[in-house]
């Protein structure tokens, strides 16, 4: 029998996800969170009909948690376009079955990629296995994609000297204007536009909720939901 078709050009991807599912507030409330589905969602498809191989992990292997709000009709175009989110996202077998990102070994993937909703400022933004293999990625010159809220895991990718690996490089994130549209500016504990400068990152501002996409080396950044699916164009077009 012949063997799966373009079998010789499929790559393995990782997909990192938060593990949290609450976002703590600066008062110290528990808002209900994880990741953004369309930011899953849409790269994943894009993956997958290119022919590449998907493998998620998660902070200890815990099933990740979707945010949601992010299944609403209002973030999806309407109830028929949530209602294929969600079908596509009960389908994702990889999701329930995740790697720990503590026992992660980037010489098994061929790029990395960050989803975003608020989960990765709880956890993320404070892992250290997160952080190393991010610091890995980026010196391996593997393609590396990060959306949304996922540049808060940037935080956590310090070099021993004690400098932020991605310092000075361009990138697009989550703004403080989109923060505080969405009205959690004036309850988050920091804001992610706010420290990714203080890091040393350059931080790309866009237009708030227009996708906005920025490729520096190997890294491919987006700023927001709308940014994911070209944010998967580009990073194709470096495993290409």
């Amino acid at each position: 029998m012949a063997g799966p078709p373009y079998r010789g050009c499929m790559s393995k991807i990782l997909f990192v996800l938060t593990g949290t599912d609450h976002w703590t507030l600066a008062d110290g409330t528990r808002h209900p969170t994880g990741f953004w589905a369309e930011e899953a969602v849409a790269p994943y498809e894009a993956f997958k009909a290119a022919g590449h191989e998907i493998v998620v992990a998660t902070p200890g292997g815990v099933v990740p948690t979707v945010d949601q709000a992010s299944l609403a009709p209002e973030f999806n175009g309407g109830q028929e376009g949530a209602d294929r989110v969600a079908a596509v996202l009960a389908s994702l077998t990889e999701l329930q079955q995740p790697v720990k990102v503590e026992e992660v070994r980037l010489d098994d993937y061929d790029a990395v990629f960050y989803p975003g909703g608020h989960g990765p400022m709880e956890d993320l933004a404070v892992d250290a296995a997160s952080g190393k293999l991010l610091i890995e990625t980026l010196d391996s010159g593997k393609p590396l994609g990060i959306v949304c809220h996922g540049p808060a895991s940037m935080l956590a990718a310090v070099r021993a000297e004690g400098g932020n690996a991605f310092a000075g490089y361009r990138v697009a994130a989550f703004t403080n204007t989109e923060e505080t549209q969405s009205g959690f500016a004036d309850k988050a504990k920091w804001l992610l536009e706010t420290r990714l400068v203080e890091a040393g990152v350059d931080v790309q501002v866009g237009e708030p909720w227009v996708p906005h996409v920025v490729v520096d080396r190997n890294l491919v950044t987006g700023q927001n939901p709308a940014s994911s699916a070209p944010l998967a164009t580009e990073l194709l077009k470096k495993l290409a």
